[in-house]
């Protein structure tokens, strides 16, 4: 179990945790949630080897990868950097990486009735005005409550205050994103529970993978 208590807001340096052994000899991760044992609710860091791969597997409740830089493979395709994957829920596949590559992970967070699959790259897909100046989005997913983006941020821009239903994750790609509580350069995961609180904002400007609406709300069933 680890940072498996979804009232707390959790703030971890990816950059600073070790490099741990994965049932495949040639891919490794730092681990910064999990519930369960290999067959876990969980977010990582993963890095692949050249060469490594895992066999065939499915994912009962989905998984969400970003790739950071490398090339990542399966029996599907081919996904550069800047790539964003939603497996759904059954989905089977067969991982590999020829030349190697660093990715952000996500397992089992996805409702059990998300049968969509999404494969898309933020690198080179259109992005949307957003709410404030300064601010763009690209939507990658949505389902009932969950909503997952990348949302860019020019330096010098203020968002308003706001909480969010569900939670919020959020994962630094570049640059600093802050606020109130403090700045976040790149590598940063960031968790805030249901009905949090905040006033974010980037100074030098930042990119951002958002997730809201998946985390347990008292009284209310999720999807786990």
């Amino acid at each position: 179990m680890l940072n498996t208590d979804y009232t707390q807001r959790v703030v971890l340096d990816t950059l600073a945790l070790p490099w741990q052994a994965s049932p495949s000899p040639q891919v490794w991760r730092r681990q910064l949630e999990r519930d369960g044992g290999e067959c876990a609710r969980a977010t990582s860091i993963v890095r692949y080897d050249p060469g490594a791969r895992f066999p065939e597997h499915g994912h009962e409740l989905g998984e969400e990868i970003i790739v950071l830089d490398g090339v990542f493979s399966d029996q599907h395709g081919d996904y550069g950097p800047g790539t964003y994957i939603k497996n759904p829920p059954g989905w089977q596949h067969a991982p590999f990486s020829a030349h190697g590559c660093t990715l952000f992970a996500k397992l089992r967070h996805l409702d059990p009735a998300d049968r969509g699959r999404v494969v898309t790259n933020f690198r080179r897909d259109k992005w949307y005005a957003g709410m404030v100046a300064g601010l763009t989005v690209l939507p990658l997913s949505e389902f009932a409550t969950q909503h997952t983006a990348m949302v860019r941020w020019a330096p010098e821009t203020y968002f308003n205050p706001h909480r969010h239903y569900g939670g919020e994750e959020i994962f630094v790609v570049e640059g600093t994103f802050a606020d109130e509580f403090g700045e976040y350069p790149a590598g940063t995961w960031l968790r805030s529970p249901h009905l949090s609180l905040h006033q974010p904002f980037s100074r030098e400007g930042c990119l951002i993978f958002v997730k809201t609406g998946h985390l347990p709300v008292a009284g209310v069933s999720a999807a786990l």
